[in-house]
Order: C-alpha cells, then sequence, then structure tokens
C-alpha cells in the first residue's frame, strides 16, 4: 500500500488555513498595542495649556482696547474697529501659540454695543498633545 504524495494535498490545506490564523493573530495583535498606546496619562509637569489660557485671559482686554482705539482713530466706525481688533487678536493668539507648541483657536467672536461701548466675546480652545482648555473670553471696551 503505497500513497503517492504528489497527489495528495490536504497537508497543504491544512498548511494554508494554519498561515491565515497566523496573520489574523498577528493583525489583532498590532491593533491591540496601537490601542493600547493611545491612553498615554497626562504629564503634570506639561502645563503649557494652563499657561497660555492664563495669557490670553490677562491680554484679551487691553489688546482690543490698543487695537480698536488705533482703528478707529484710522478712520473705522466703532463696530468695524472692535471687529477688526478682534480677529487681529484671534490671529495673533493663534501665531502665539504655535510658536509655544499650543493650539489657540478663537471662535464665535461677536461684538455688540450701542455708542461708545462694545462687548466683544469669543470661545477660545486651547489644546496641546497632552490636555484641552475651553474658554469663554468677553471684554467691553469704550471706543473713543
Amino acid at each position: 500500500m503505497r500513497r503517492d504524495l504528489a497527489q495528495d494535498d490536504r497537508g497543504q490545506m491544512l498548511l494554508m488555513t494554519g498561515l491565515i490564523l497566523l496573520f489574523a493573530l498577528l493583525t489583532m495583535s498590532l491593533n491591540t498595542i496601537k490601542t493600547a498606546s493611545l491612553g498615554e496619562p497626562y504629564d503634570a509637569h506639561e502645563d503649557a495649556v494652563l499657561d497660555a489660557g492664563a495669557e490670553t485671559l490677562a491680554v484679551w482686554q487691553p489688546l482690543l482696547e490698543n487695537r480698536s482705539s488705533e482703528l478707529f482713530a484710522a478712520g473705522a466706525n466703532e463696530t468695524e474697529a472692535a471687529q477688526a481688533a478682534a480677529e487681529s487678536a484671534a490671529a495673533d493668539l493663534m501665531h502665539h501659540g504655535l510658536v509655544r507648541g499650543v493650539e489657540v483657536v478663537l471662535s464665535d467672536i461677536t461684538v455688540s454695543g450701542t455708542g461708545s461701548s462694545r462687548t466683544i466675546t469669543a470661545n477660545a480652545g486651547i489644546s496641546d498633545s497632552h490636555a484641552r482648555l475651553s474658554v469663554t473670553l468677553s471684554a467691553t471696551i469704550i471706543i473713543a
């Protein structure tokens, strides 16, 4: 009783099934490793977001007062001056954040008020690779 090995393909099918299972397990383990590294803990020594948030809150009012006064003196009306001041401040804060490795994005900038008084509000999102901070900025300025 002699077998003809050239005609027997059961071993090849078993080998292929084993390879497919091996690749499936390898893919699952790589995905698990990638997912496990996503939840890196927050480093308490990295407080760039908090520093940038404090600086943004500190400079918002005086920056808008100075810029809107200069724009008003250049010939813009009160609302145009306040809107342009807020937009230029948003661009400058974004660039300042990029230099420090922090993203500072101001959105929903609104200007309201009558006479020489204007209230400017904006939502600020400040983030880096470790944390995210969201604050509402508000400033009431007198343009003269």
